[in-house]
């Protein structure tokens, strides 16, 4: 394991001490949510780094790349990730979604310029993102409380135990050179927060709390995630259940 995994390994058992210490601290907290006060301190960290230095980074990033420039970026990053969601498909055993990944990946490689052409999406090949946090999701793990990370942001306490093995699977960590691995890190954030400019600003406006929005709207596309888009209507968080 390298410096930066077992770096990462030190930060999420850091957070997990933390929301232990935190637990028993917050009275009536949201059932989801056991260790809400220490994650507003953090999301109110995390908002202050955003403000100034991401959001203004991307914000630099959209007025100095043509927007086709940006969606060939965007497709190449997607590209890379799809070998990992392809992986998470498997571990699944979902047959049908692994093979079309597989396709997708063969297709925007050697038909899209590397992937910087979305030539599956045009062949009606579906993309579907899938991660271990899921994949650990589907056979029955839960997804624990709801934990805000520095810098990472939203998560739970299963998919930050997953985040390892999510980081190890990421393709951009195979290229050699240094500087190309913390380019295209550094790309890939800029390429997320772009996409998120006007609704975050949204949020930040219209939200009572942005908070508990945001944590609502995590907690709810997670699910939907696992289920592929058909989460029960009533989910325990708690007890331990396979889908």
């Amino acid at each position: 394991m390298n410096y930066f995994m077992r770096r990462i390994w030190t930060l999420l058992a850091l957070c997990v001490v933390l929301a232990l210490q935190a637990c028993a601290s917050v009275p009536n907290a949201d059932a989801r949510d056991p260790w809400e006060s220490m994650n507003r301190r953090i999301y109110s960290f995390n908002d202050v780094l955003d403000n100034v230095a991401i959001k203004p980074a991307a914000k630099v990033y959209t007025q100095v790349l043509p927007s086709p420039v940006r969606t060939g970026i965007h497709n190449f990053l997607g590209n890379l990730g799809d070998v990992w969601s392809m992986v998470n498909s498997a571990l699944q055993l979902k047959g049908q979604a692994t093979v079309e990944t597989l396709m997708r990946i063969q297709v925007n490689t050697f038909l899209g310029l590397g992937g910087v052409l979305d030539v599956a999406t045009e062949m009606r090949l579906e993309k579907r993102k899938e991660d271990f946090g899921q994949t650990l999701g589907h056979w029955g793990v839960k997804p624990g409380p709801y934990v805000v990370l520095p810098i990472f942001g939203p998560s739970t306490l299963r998919d930050t135990l997953a985040m390892p093995l999510d980081i190890k699977g990421d393709l951009v960590r195979e290229f050699n050179d240094p500087s190309t691995r913390n380019a295209l890190s550094v790309t890939r954030v800029m390429d997320v927060r772009s996409g998120l400019l006007q609704t975050l600003d949204v949020i930040k406006a219209a939200a009572l709390d942005p908070y508990t929005f945001v944590r609502d709207g995590v907690l709810q596309k997670r699910l939907s995630d696992v289920y592929d888009g058909n989460p029960p209507a009533i989910f325990d968080y708690s007890e331990s259940e396979t889908p």
